[in-house]
């Protein structure tokens, strides 16, 4: 269940959103809105999860703050999209797993890996938040920005039907 809290407009540097906030009954999520989307298909749709390093301190070692940027950036062009911010540091495990596990990152290992041998699920996020909110939104089918077919195929298990997955760059002048 997913509950529509508040909403207003937004400007960015990418142009304006309608910031819908939601709660699941556990915590708040977040929809940035361009364009008609109801009754959408193949709308243009970034799931995203929160990172204190990339979005609050401007890490460098992270993508996730030019994902951020290059997702509003194609939605704007779009003139229709959706991104979705779900509170899920770390892959969901939290920021205490991200900073125990740099280590293991910083040896070579994969994000995963590193999860696994501090002690962690190698991702332990939940997209029935997201689910919820594109079900209130109305939309139909979404492509997906995304790198990852596994962030797909989790949306797909909550009958999200996801017509595409398009690569997101970090380069938010890419068309």
């Amino acid at each position: 269940m997913i509950i529509r809290l508040a909403e207003r407009d937004l400007r960015t540097r990418f142009g304006t959103f309608n910031e819908v906030l939601y709660y699941d009954g556990q915590q708040e999520s977040v929809s940035l809105v361009t364009g008609e989307v109801a009754q959408g298909e193949n709308v243009l749709c970034r799931i995203h999860s929160a990172c204190l390093g990339g979005h609050v301190f401007n890490s460098i070692e992270c993508e996730c703050a030019g994902e951020m940027a290059s997702a509003q950036a194609a939605i704007q062009r779009e003139g229709r999209g959706v991104i979705i911010y779900l509170d899920q540091e770390g892959k969901g495990n939290g920021h205490l797993a991200l900073m125990q596990s740099i280590p293991y990152k910083q040896a070579g290992d994969s994000q995963a890996e590193a999860y696994v041998k501090a002690g962690f699920a190698p991702d332990n996020r939940s997209y029935r938040a997201a689910a919820g909110i594109l079900a209130d939104l109305k939309v139909r089918s979404i492509v997906l920005l995304s790198k990852g077919p596994g962030k797909a195929d989790a949306l797909r298990d909550e009958s999200i039907t996801v017509s595409e997955i398009r690569p997101l760059t970090n380069d938010p002048a890419a068309k």
